[in-house]
């Protein structure tokens, strides 16, 4: 089936942005979708930018709003959408030509799947991958690994409570995984960069400060107090001294397995083998 698919593209105040984004939707290997630019209230000339990809391709539509929030923005354009799948997709950042493509050939062949996303890269003022953390469900309440660009079924959608709209200075995307999945969830990464994040010198998350962040994380919790409950019971994630140290350990424990996976530890382990047996031999001598 040729699955239509709902691209949304909240803009506020990055007009000198959205052309290369929507080129990149312009671009897709992936042709029946719609992209639905939303203008958040905004000041620049966003609605001049917008029609003209109208004018160029009816598959592309504009919606102007009172400023309200990226998470307003967004509902606003699903809510007006048709497709059966969505993509948000912020105004600032890339998708690769082959990303829709290769994320409905997934679903086509796994239709259980409730999410599919892929690897992703910087670039702008920081380039490279972006190492993400694999997803694991009990992992996400810690922290989101998974951005915002990710596609579901638009059903999916209809049954949350939607992009939380109080969450205006962030977090919202890990806040909407939370609202969206539940453990028993299958979820798929493409194993391929089909995602651009733009890095800039200033952004809503870097200006955050560490109390502003824990607030964040306190609403967080509050709109989803029986999952935390259920699968962190002490939360120690509410202390940044702990959270810290969680994330410690969990980047030693990777790098245990990592090195146990080497040649090198695996071979010094074959050289080892026959000489495991000598403590035993010592006690023995010793009784």
């Amino acid at each position: 089936m040729n699955f239509l698919v709902s691209v949304i593209v909240p803009c506020y105040n990055q007009v000198q942005y959205l052309p290369e984004t929507l080129e990149s939707v312009l671009l897709q290997t992936y042709r029946n979708w719609e992209c639905i630019i939303v203008n958040d209230g905004s000041p620049d000339n966003t609605e001049e930018i917008a029609k003209l990809y109208c004018n160029k391709d009816n598959r592309f539509k504009y919606i102007y709003k009172e400023n309200g929030g990226l998470s307003s923005a967004r509902n606003s354009g699903i809510k007006s959408s048709i497709g059966e799948y969505i993509l948000p997709l912020d105004s600032d950042d890339l998708i690769g030509e082959e990303y829709i493509e290769k994320a409905i050939q997934h679903f086509q062949v796994y239709p259980e799947t409730k999410l599919v996303y892929c690897k992703a890269s910087f670039f702008g003022n920081k380039v490279g991958e972006w190492k993400l953390a694999d997803y694991n469900y009990s992992e996400l309440l810690f922290g989101n690994m998974i951005f915002c660009s990710a596609l579901y079924k638009r059903a999916d959608y209809d049954k949350t409570s939607y992009y939380n709209e109080n969450l205006i200075l962030g977090f919202e995307d890990w806040d909407f995984w939370l609202t969206l999945l539940n453990e028993e969830d299958q979820i798929y990464r493409i194993p391929e960069i089909c995602f651009f994040y733009r890095t800039k010198d200033h952004s809503m998350l870097s200006s955050l400060s560490e109390q502003s962040a824990m607030q964040l994380r306190i609403k967080i919790y509050d709109n989803h107090k029986e999952k935390f409950e259920k699968y962190i019971p002490n939360l120690i994630w509410l202390n940044p001294e702990l959270t810290r140290q969680h994330d410690y350990i969990l980047s030693l424990e990777k790098e245990i397995k990592r090195i146990q996976l080497s040649k090198a530890y695996r071979l010094g382990k074959f050289i080892l083998k026959p000489f495991s047996f000598l403590p035993n031999v010592y006690r023995a001598k010793g009784n």
